[in-house]
């Protein structure tokens, strides 16, 4: 090399390349004192604004829930107190009605026992003046006066706060079930007692063959529905059947806390999901075999664009920006509740209260195409 180029060329470029290592040097240093020391110091006030934000926003919820705790809280000793002044009142009212009465009949005994024809002719006007008494007093009939109203525990914030609460519990617990999170985490992060109810409503589910449509077709794991528009030849006698509208139930009921499943429904435009009481219409074309269309089921409805809630015939319309590749249901049956939730968001699409007073079914209906249970 030093014979072709000569040493004052190669001595040229060792001098460009000390200089472009100089520079080299010089960005790496300035890198190392500089760029790298300002970028820890941006680290430590972006995690301390973060965590003050954390702070300030827990604050606020927690602020947010006292207030409501404590409004609540009087609401419900409000509520205990007239109830109980309704029953103390009907209790001194019926009371003195019982001293009447028992007065009256002593009077009347006496009188039987006491008075012969004449005296009785005599007394008569006396007597019957003493029973219009008796008549005026009329039986105990149901007031809703001496119940305790339920919907003074009713809050959207509270509502809101346990809806995402338990959507991000049964997350966590997909999450442990797959291995992604330790028990250990999960435990710290939620209570107890909430894990163990939520593990025991994520439970599989599986469609009842017997209850199936002639419509509808069900595949080999039980958890994908199919519609047709022919009618197979199944046996429509079966009692559990539904032999026209394109219904089916799962296998088991829930009767007890919280119970939650999913549906994949992106290739339908034509579904009904919700729970329904086993009592719920399966024979004939009547309106009320359809599902909402009857006071035994409460479904989450699409047909073609149009989404809506609906129950004993009453259609709530649910507005959707798009639609959902899968619908959540989680129920909460000491509560009272039916919730229909994007899984993918966690945003709750609809929530209805309901008293159940018999446990409740998983229920599904498809028009076009399949649906799928997501376990």
């Amino acid at each position: 090399m030093a014979r072709r180029g000569g040493p004052e060329r190669l001595r040229d470029e060792l001098v460009d390349r000390c200089e472009r290592l100089q520079l080299q040097s010089a960005a790496i240093a300035r890198h190392v004192d500089e760029v790298l020391p300002a970028k820890d110091q941006a680290v430590l006030n972006a995690a301390s604004a973060a965590r003050e934000l954390v702070i300030q926003r827990l604050l606020f919820v927690g602020k947010a829930c006292e207030n409501e705790e404590q409004r609540l809280l009087e609401r419900v000793h409000a509520e205990e107190e007239r109830a109980h002044q309704s029953i103390l009142t009907q209790q001194v009212h019926w009371t003195e009605a019982l001293q009447k009465l028992g007065a009256l009949r002593t009077y009347l005994v006496d009188m039987i026992t006491n008075l012969d024809d004449q005296g009785l002719l005599r007394a008569e006007r006396e007597i019957f003046e003493r029973t219009e008494v008796a008549e005026g007093i009329l039986e105990p009939q149901e007031s809703l006066k001496l119940n305790f109203n339920q919907t003074c525990v009713q809050s959207p914030l509270l509502h809101r706060l346990w809806a995402s609460a338990v959507l991000c519990c049964l997350t966590a617990v997909k999450l442990t079930l797959l291995g992604n999170l330790s028990q250990k985490s999960l435990f710290t992060t939620f209570s107890t007692g909430l894990l163990g109810i939520l593990k025991e409503g994520s439970q599989e589910i599986h469609i009842n063959e017997r209850t199936l449509s002639p419509h509808l077709s069900l595949s080999e794991d039980k958890r994908t529905l199919t519609f047709s528009p022919k009618k197979a030849k199944v046996d429509l006698d079966c009692p559990e059947r539904f032999d026209h509208w394109p219904n089916a139930l799962a296998t088991a009921a829930f009767h007890s806390g919280l119970c939650a499943w999913k549906v994949g429904v992106e290739q339908s435009c034509a579904y009904k999901l919700g729970v329904c009481y086993s009592s719920v219409p399966r024979k004939g074309s009547a309106n009320e075999g359809r599902l909402g269309f009857n006071a035994a089921s409460w479904v989450f409805s699409r047909y073609d664009r149009e989404f809506r809630f609906l129950h004993a015939g009453q259609p709530q319309p649910v507005e959707l920006i798009k639609a959902p590749a899968q619908i959540g249901v989680l129920v909460d049956f000491a509560g009272g509740e039916v919730l229909f939730y994007d899984p993918d968001s966690c945003t709750i699409l609809f929530s209805h209260r309901e008293t159940f007073t018999e446990p409740v079914y998983p229920v599904f209906a498809v028009a076009h195409q399949s649906i799928s249970l997501v376990q």
